[in-house]
């Protein structure tokens, strides 16, 4: 699984870098580019969130025979999630890819994250996210494969800096143990503006890293922001690395449903575990 570098309904847009990374053959599409930060959807509470990835400079062959190559690719989810408890959260994305005027379907997958409760007001937080998905041929070579993403952030009054040591697993014979690290330090400049950046990489299969130049790193500018109700963030990225998509843009608006019968501070905050900058977007300020 391939994911890397992502509350009132949290509808979220990300046109980023719909990265192809060639890792033993089980390469896809990235419908997901986000740093996680532990933040959640409140108890009872609906978010849905919509991701698009746009690359502009990519990978013009497939990753593999049959794959979709990346350049000028536009992949994406929406992803529906509901806060069980305080420290769990569930989801469910239905990934999708777009190109050469053809829609192509990515089936599904689905999340548990467990969290340390109520991250968003935590100096020290962690987690971690447990994702099963199911993939189609033109995505992947491996059917079935699971994304395993530990959650270490630490933030203060101004900055944070998250870090997801995440470790893919596919299955079936083409199936291996990839390392796929992603980062974020951010700055927080008003109750609803941050910037920053953001890393992501494909280092490959654990214990048989690839050469860097077979390796996947991006660096992305990012800013998060608000619009009425909406959480919005914008991030343009770019590979380090030959095998890396050279340009990628990327967008997140997210909306969250209201808590039935919760007080409007609570509904006013923004919950969603996956979608990083919507936490901040609603959350309360961090606390020093």
């Amino acid at each position: 699984m391939k994911r890397h570098l992502s509350s009132t309904v949290a509808a979220a847009i990300l046109i980023g870098g719909s990265i192809l990374i060639a890792s033993g053959g089980a390469a896809r599409a990235t419908d997901e580019i986000q740093v996680y930060n532990a933040g959640i959807a409140d108890v009872g509470q609906f978010t849905i969130q919509q991701h698009l990835n746009y690359v502009a400079l990519g990978q013009k062959d497939p990753p593999f025979p049959g794959g979709i190559p990346s350049h000028n690719s536009l992949n994406g989810t929406p992803e529906f999630a509901y806060g069980m408890t305080d420290w769990w959260e569930l989801g469910l994305y239905l990934p999708f890819s777009v190109q050469n005027q053809q829609f192509l379907s990515d089936a599904f997958k689905l999340r548990t994250l467990f969290v340390s409760p109520h991250a968003a007001d935590r100096n020290f937080f962690y987690g971690v996210n447990f994702e099963l998905g199911y993939e189609m041929p033109r995505f992947a070579q491996t059917r079935f494969g699971l994304e395993i993403r530990p959650i270490i952030g630490i933030r203060n009054a101004q900055y944070e800096f998250i870090v997801n040591p995440i470790v893919d697993v596919g299955f079936d014979r083409y199936g291996e143990v990839d390392f796929t690290p992603a980062a974020r330090v951010a700055r927080k400049f008003g109750n609803d503006l941050f910037a920053g950046f953001e890393y992501y990489a494909d280092f490959g299969e654990i214990g048989n890293f690839k050469k860097l130049s077979d390796q996947s790193h991006t660096l992305f500018a990012v800013t998060d922001f608000k619009v009425g109700d909406f959480g919005v963030n914008f991030g343009v990225g770019y590979g380090l690395t030959r095998a890396s998509d050279r340009l990628v843009v990327k967008t997140i608006i997210g909306y969250a449903f209201p808590v039935p019968g919760a007080t409007s501070d609570a509904n006013a905050r923004m919950a969603s575990g996956p979608i990083n900058p919507f936490a901040h977007a609603f959350a309360r300020s961090f606390q020093p």
